[in-house]
Formats: structure tokens, sequence, C-alpha cells
């Protein structure tokens, strides 16, 4: 096991490059991020966004550059890394055919949770009338609670997060907020696509555009603005 860095950075990443064939998804990415902190990452569609957030969950290697998550040096140390985070991502992981306790519980063996701490979840994210029922009956916003709980489970010390509150109404985010917003005081990675609120939840941004980092500074939302221009 990986030992998690006392006072330094959670997250260390200096002249990240990953390709798609020719194409440079990700090209000279640099930042830090320290325990506690939000980090937002913010740019239009194909800026590399959710690339990075893969990266950082070990799903894809880097193909240049250097990589450190949880003091776990990337692609090398990913093994070590995986089980220690918490992604959220578009897809919600989650098999069709089982019910949402089922999956949950599924998950819980992997990290070796106890069955208590499902159970905790699925009241905690409001879906203990629905958590017997299969996935694929279930709502896109009742998959995104069932996914943060995933999420949650392993009560990992780092959250990467792709829109977490995408398909969700106004009860459910409020019922997420304590879980994995702001208030839950994670050090966390947060993909948003609203300024404004993105800007609030975050400590610094960084904006991405075609996959090249232009900006790495305090949230702004008139300066956010301009990476979509």
């Amino acid at each position: 096991m990986v030992e998690e860095p006392p006072d330094g950075a959670l997250v260390e990443v200096e002249g990240l490059e990953r390709r798609y064939g020719e194409r440079a998804a990700l090209d000279g990415i640099s930042f830090e991020l320290r325990r506690g902190e939000t980090l937002g990452l913010f740019g239009p569609n194909g800026a590399g966004k959710s690339t990075l957030l893969r990266v950082l969950a070990t799903l894809i290697r880097p193909h240049a550059g250097s990589v450190k998550v949880l003091g776990g040096a990337l692609p090398g140390e990913a093994w070590k890394v995986r089980g220690r985070v918490g992604y959220l991502g578009h897809d919600p992981l989650l098999y069709r055919e089982l019910s949402g306790r089922e999956n949950l519980l599924f998950h819980a063996r992997l990290h070796r949770v106890p069955e208590e701490r499902v159970d905790e979840l699925i009241a905690a994210v409001g879906m203990h009338r629905r958590a017997g029922d299969p996935v694929r009956e279930l709502s896109r916003g009742m998959l995104q609670r069932l996914s943060a709980a995933r999420t949650l489970l392993h009560d990992p010390p780092l959250l990467l997060l792709d829109e977490p509150y995408s398909g969700l109404d106004p009860a459910a985010r409020e019922l997420l907020e304590p879980l994995i917003g702001r208030a839950s005081g994670r050090t966390r990675v947060l993909v948003s696509h609203d300024l404004e609120e993105g800007a609030a939840e975050c400590d610094r941004a960084l904006g991405l555009r075609a996959g090249r980092q232009m900006l790495l500074d305090r949230p702004d939302p008139a300066r956010l603005k301009e990476l979509y221009r």
C-alpha cells in the first residue's frame, strides 16, 4: 500500500501528455492538489477534462510527464492507487441486471467494506425504497445517486467527479451535497460546465482548451468564459 503524503500534495502532475493516435488529448498539463482542496476543471467539449480525470483514476495511462496520486507514481504504481480514489464519471459502472443494493454489495466486497456501509450509503443518497429494483429500471437521476454511493463506499481520500450533479433534481442535489460537495470537506477534482456554480465549488481552477493548459488560478467566472470563445 502506498502511504498517503501527510502534508504534501495528494496529486502532483508535471508535463502530462496523453494522445489518441496523432491527436494530443492532453499536452503539457502541470498542477498540484493539496489535502482538502478542490480543483475545478473547465473548458469546452473536447478540451481534455474527462481524459485528465481518467488518467488520475488510473483508467488510462499517461504517455509522457510525471503523475503522482496519493503518493503513488502512475502508471507503475496504479495498482496500489486504484482502490483509494473515488471516481464518478459519465458511466455509472453498475450492472444493469443487478439491483442497486446488489451492485453496491459487489463493490463493497472488492474493497472489503462491511455490509453496514452499503445500507448506510443507500439511506444517505435516498435510495432505500428503490435499492431492490434492477438498475435497468431506474431513472438517470437514481443511477447518479447510486453511482455516488459506489464512489464513496471505501471512504476514498480523493474524489474525481465528472459533472456529478448531472441529471439530478434539486432534492437529490441537496442529498449529495454533504457527501460529495464542498460541504464534505473532501479533496476533489471536479469537472463542471456551470461556470458560476463550478467556480463557487472550487479553490483553484484549471482551464483547458484543445488539451492545453490555458490557466491555473483562483476561480473567476469572467476569466473562465474566455475558454469557450
